[in-house]
């Protein structure tokens, strides 16, 4: 049975019916994370906010927003982009993913060295849970600390716990202007080392990529303010080429959607993200595959296998098997390293979902 709540309300209710009924729930947005984590078993109910698309409290001047989880990530943007303000996550999936499936998966994108990721922009929420109530958390003011922030349980949480119906950002206001620098290298030592001096530096970049080709590395800084600061970027950055305005948007729209279209050209490959400390980015993208990706101001590396006998976990960092085959993921260890506070996950899972009704196995096949 398919279900699209247009409410709030009707989410809740119908969560609290299936609940009542024991029926098990697939939560769903437009299913561009189909293919991310722990696998998609079969259910008696999917349920998808995709008709949950208002928004909801817009104040620019307040630099706060409330919209519904349905709302597309791309229509939300060029919402706020007529204001010149930003949620400054550019996640993959943009044209088709849903706020709330951004918000439930963690994602984010090359922005995130200098603005951080989901959680330091979510100030408030409005979730159903199986019981059939709403529950609100946090508020629509930049600065909220008033009790236990239960919008931070839900980031991150791929659907597991309970349904996000509405998510209120802080804003930021959009750079005055971009410049987008290139260097290439052959080794990754190399790469790593002029990396290091920028993040010693006064500079303050938005973006501090690099990319693992046939041809090599490819060290890319993206700034952005005012054109002062933007000529203060060329002066300190001599050594670098300097992309003109059509090949900085070309570019950076490659990088953020590099996973959906490998992906779509590699539909048996498989995507892992590799936490690693500053200091291990190089080794890691050595032993990753070309392609490889690291959002090397923030230790956050992609590694592209294109056959997944040929997956290999790395040995430094922290690996996720982010993305697979449904097959694949039904039968491996997406997770290898759970860490010390799973037991604690798995007693909030209980919690909210005393069942196991919800997203069954969708945290990584194993809550």
């Amino acid at each position: 049975m398919d279900l699209f709540p247009c409410s709030a309300e009707e989410l809740a209710a119908q969560l609290a019916d299936a609940n009542a009924k024991r029926q098990s729930i697939t939560l769903r947005g437009n299913g561009t994370k189909d293919g991310m984590a722990g696998p998609i078993g079969t259910s008696d109910v999917t349920i998808s906010t995709s008709r949950l698309n208002r928004v909801l409290d817009y104040e620019p001047r307040d630099l706060t927003v409330s919209v519904e989880a349905g709302i597309s990530w791309s229509e939300f943007s060029n919402l706020l982009a007529e204001h010149g303000q930003m949620v400054p996550l550019h996640p993959p999936f943009a044209d088709s993913a849903t706020v709330g499936g951004i918000v439930a998966a963690n994602l984010s994108g090359p922005w995130r060295r200098l603005y951080g990721s989901v959680r330091d922009m979510v100030i408030g929420m409005t979730f159903a849970t199986l019981e059939g109530k709403l529950i609100k958390t946090g508020g629509m003011v930049v600065k909220n600390v008033a009790g236990l922030d239960m919008a931070k349980l839900m980031i991150g949480s791929f659907g597991t716990l309970a349904a996000i119906a509405v998510v209120n950002f802080k804003l930021q206001p959009r750079p005055a202007g971009t410049r987008t620098f290139k260097q290439e290298f052959v080794r990754a030592a190399e790469t790593i080392a002029v990396r290091d001096k920028i993040l010693k530096s006064q500079l303050q970049p938005a973006a501090v990529d690099i990319i693992k080709s046939p041809q090599g590395y490819d060290l890319l800084v993206q700034a952005g303010g005012s054109p002062a600061v933007l000529e203060r970027y060329t002066r300190e950055l001599s050594a670098f080429r300097v992309l003109d305005e059509e090949q900085e948007f070309s570019l950076w729209d490659n990088i953020r959607e590099f996973t959906p279209d490998f992906l779509r050209d590699h539909p048996d490959g498989a995507v892992v993200r590799v936490s690693c400390a500053l200091s291990e980015v190089g080794s890691v993208l050595e032993s990753l595959p070309i392609p490889a990706i690291a959002r090397a101001g923030s230790g956050i590396c992609y590694g592209y296998f294109q056959e997944l006998r040929r997956l290999r976990l790395p040995a430094l960092g922290k690996s996720v098997v982010e993305f697979a085959p449904q097959s694949f993921r039904e039968k491996a260890e997406l997770w290898p390293e759970p860490g010390s506070d799973f037991a604690m996950m798995k007693k909030v899972k209980e919690m909210f979902d005393p069942q196991g009704l919800l997203n069954r196995r969708r945290l990584y096949g194993r809550i």
